[in-house]
């Protein structure tokens, strides 16, 4: 079934529209794909965030209060996630597991699963969001050497830097060890090396050649998507990928969700503000170049490629889901 599936690309009856056709706003996409994976996915990383030892830390970031230290804008976040996307990798994760199915290479481990998804799977997703977020926490460490007077007193500030480090090294810590208990060795190895990935696109993003070189030509252009690539989809790539590998499924339909965990989150990265990203100068590189002809173009570009991936897939639910979130990511005013 799945190689007819992937040979003949999932078009017919079940095919998906084209980004032109929109579709339904952020809010309700994620509540709506919630109730198809079992249950809210705000609540996959709450044993870890509820967890004594970062109680403790909550409480000594109070003293932050007054300050403009980064910090606070992510613990902020953690409370009130307004446009719903602190939770998006792991709903991804989850639907994409579900929109797969079991493996029929083994059917003795079926048991395990709760409205079609493994309990490895749920595991991995919960992973996917500590990684994410200790490296939010981490983004809020600031330059003590660019700090201005306004933006409160340097005890202060070099206290958030330390509160930043510990907080997001423990998330991380707990993440690597939920990434041992899977005990697939190819699972551990590429989510480890998404780690590096982000690691690596990070220190792209925070460095001076970055931010002097202007997006002029398309050696550029594609320079950018490499970074984006390695900070922003590498992680939900990967991910998917991993997903995949839990289920027993094929290299083939493990490259599938790969493709599309790698294009939903570059479109979402084309449409988002980044802090290196000039998109006026990107709209003017890409315009002078043969591909697409401008940043929204860029966006629904990745967009329609998630698509393709997601029409090997069998129609179902969660592959409509799935699509809601490509659809809604493209949106724009």
């Amino acid at each position: 079934m799945w190689g007819a599936l992937l040979r003949r690309g999932g078009r017919g009856p079940g095919c998906l529209r084209g980004l032109a056709s929109g579709g339904p706003p952020w809010s309700q996409v994620v509540s709506e794909a919630e109730k198809i994976v079992g249950y809210p996915t705000s609540f996959m990383s709450l044993r870890c965030l509820l967890s004594d030892e970062l109680s403790n830390i909550a409480m000594q970031v109070r003293k932050l209060v007054g300050t403009k230290h980064p910090l606070l804008d992510t613990a902020r976040g953690f409370v009130y996630d307004s446009r719903h996307n602190l939770q998006m990798r792991g709903l991804v994760v989850l639907l994409i597991s579900k929109a797969a199915g079991p493996s029929t290479a083994d059917i003795s481990f079926q048991h395990n699963m709760v409205s079609g998804i493994y309990s490895s799977q749920r595991s991995l997703a919960e992973i996917t969001e500590l990684i994410h977020t200790a490296f939010l926490v981490h983004r809020g460490i600031v330059n003590i050497g660019e700090l201005k007077s306004c933006d409160g007193p340097l005890k202060d500030m070099q206290f958030g830097n330390k509160m930043a480090v510990l907080s997001g090294d423990f998330l991380l810590a707990n993440a690597c060890t939920s990434l041992a208990q899977l005990k697939n060795t190819k699972v551990v190895e590429l989510i480890s090396s998404a780690i590096g990935d982000l690691v690596q696109g990070i220190y792209y993003e925070n460095s001076k050649s970055s931010e002097e070189n202007c997006l002029t030509d398309d050696i550029c252009i594609s320079t950018w998507k490499e970074q984006a690539f390695l900070s922003h989809s590498a992680l939900l790539a990967k991910s998917c990928q991993a997903a995949m590998e839990l289920a027993k499924h094929s290299a083939e339909i493990q490259d599938t969700a790969f493709q599309y965990g790698k294009h939903m989150s570059m479109s979402h990265k084309a449409q988002g503000k980044g802090n290196i990203m000039d998109y006026k100068k990107l709209q003017g590189a890409i315009k002078a170049g043969k591909g697409v002809t401008s940043a929204i173009d860029l966006c629904r570009f990745h967009g329609n490629r998630a698509l393709a991936a997601l029409e090997r897939f069998p129609p179902s639910e969660a592959r409509a889901a799935l699509a809601n979130i490509v659809y809604a990511v493209t949106r724009f005013p």
